[in-house]
């Protein structure tokens, strides 16, 4: 007789063989069909170029992993081979998963270091800048790692007039990030100057709270200065990405942030010099100014004006009385010469004129009716004018006149010599 099983049966018996058989396995393949269930559990497969099998990762152990799972990365798995009995099909149950060829935790640094820069958390245009001379820092570090003491120990160097507050708080291992952030949270509520996050070197995993992205969003989102001063020169991580200014170690961000109180000094001594030196340079520029307004307003003022029109006058005065003394003498000379000539002038002057009225009585004489002894001749007037004959009209009456006899006459009639002849 054929002794016959039931399909759960079956499934169980294979289940207890492959878990049996297969209860520790290390498979290395690339992932593919990635699904991240709300419930926190992982389903993907793990292929190569000849097969797949499918995997699962439940929450507990999802929950440790330090990179993303993404598609077509070559991993290799530590689980065991489980069946699901309801369904007949088998697949591994992961335990952890590591990248092929490098670490999880390089390979997580990476990838969020990626995802934030695209993002925008690294931009340069939107660091802050750190305030000259603070007044007010938070430092979030631990209260018992020798990184607090390197700050106190610089800042007390510096510059005392700093008020510092300390938020301690676990800076590795589990919880670190979540404390940090927090920490971060608070601080920037605080109206601080500058915040400055950070602690003194270890291994990558001792520094690995500062590559959370929990820490990054905090350092992004606060309105404080950030600076980020972990481990030591080689180390960067994630936060000194995030971060307004990077420090290589804690002492050096109190020496970026708190200026030196020797140099301030110094600088003060230069700027006091530089100050006597530019007021000195302004009194002596002003004085200089001063005598020139001086100089020109006794050059160009009212007093100066009338003494120069004083001068003036003066000037003229001369020039006029030397001109008069000049003309009187002149004058003087022209007197003394005509009292010289008087005399003759006087003569020559009364002969011409005795000349000139001889000669008008001569001439009157000569023309006078009484001296024409001519005979036959008389003057001829009329309205005791004397006038041509030539001008008489006929019934004109007219006088002839000679020095003796003056006899009324009337024109009866008048012709030319011409027309007689």
């Amino acid at each position: 007789m054929i002794h016959t099983l039931s399909v759960s049966a079956l499934n169980e018996q294979i289940k207890h063989l492959l878990e049996e058989s297969f209860s520790r396995v290390f498979v290395e393949g690339e992932l593919s069909r990635i699904t991240f269930h709300n419930s926190g559990h992982i389903y993907f497969t793990l292929k190569d170029k000849d097969s797949a099998i499918s995997c699962v990762m439940f929450r507990g152990n999802a929950s440790k992993l330090k990179f993303r799972l993404e598609e077509g990365l070559k991993v290799v798995i530590d689980g065991a081979i489980t069946l699901y009995k309801p369904r007949g099909s088998y697949q591994i149950n992961c335990f952890s998963i590591e990248p092929s060829g490098q670490g999880a935790l390089a390979l997580a640094y990476e990838q969020l270091k990626q995802k934030l820069s695209t993002q925008g958390y690294f931009a340069q245009e939107r660091k802050k800048e750190l305030p000259v001379f603070p007044s007010r820092i938070a430092l979030i570090t631990s209260a018992t790692g020798a990184a607090l003491q390197d700050m106190l120990r610089v800042a007390n160097k510096r510059y005392r007039l700093v008020e510092i507050d300390v938020y301690d708080v676990l800076v590795q291992g589990e919880g670190a990030a979540f404390a940090i952030s927090k920490a971060i949270k608070h601080a920037d509520t605080q109206e601080y100057d500058a915040i400055i996050v950070g602690r003194g070197g270890g291994s990558i995993e001792d520094l690995w709270a500062f590559n959370e992205e929990i820490v990054a969003d905090a350092i992004f989102h606060a309105k404080t200065p950030v600076i980020s001063a972990v481990g030591h020169e080689i180390d960067w991580l994630i936060s000194d990405f995030v971060a307004d200014v990077r420090a290589a170690t804690p002492s050096a961000a109190m020496e970026i942030l708190l200026p030196d109180t020797n140099e301030l000094y110094i600088h003060l001594d230069t700027l006091s010099s530089q100050l006597t030196q530019k007021i000195e340079q302004k009194i002596y520029n002003n004085t200089q100014a001063l005598a020139h307004l001086k100089k020109s307003y006794e050059q160009h003022s009212v007093e100066r004006k009338l003494l120069e029109k004083m001068e003036e006058i003066t000037q003229l005065k001369e020039v006029f009385t030397q001109r008069i003394e000049f003309r009187l003498t002149t004058l003087q000379r022209d007197i003394d010469t005509l009292k010289q000539n008087y005399p003759q002038v006087i003569g020559n002057y009364f002969q011409v004129a005795q000349n000139q009225v001889l000669h008008l009585k001569n001439m009157l004489e000569s023309n006078h009716p009484k001296y024409k002894t001519k005979k036959g001749f008389a003057q001829i007037a009329k309205d005791n004018h004397v006038l041509d004959i030539e001008s008489l009209r006929v019934d004109d009456i007219f006088e002839a006149q000679s020095d003796k006899v003056v006899i009324k006459a009337k024109v009866l009639q008048k012709e030319y010599m011409n027309e007689l002849s």
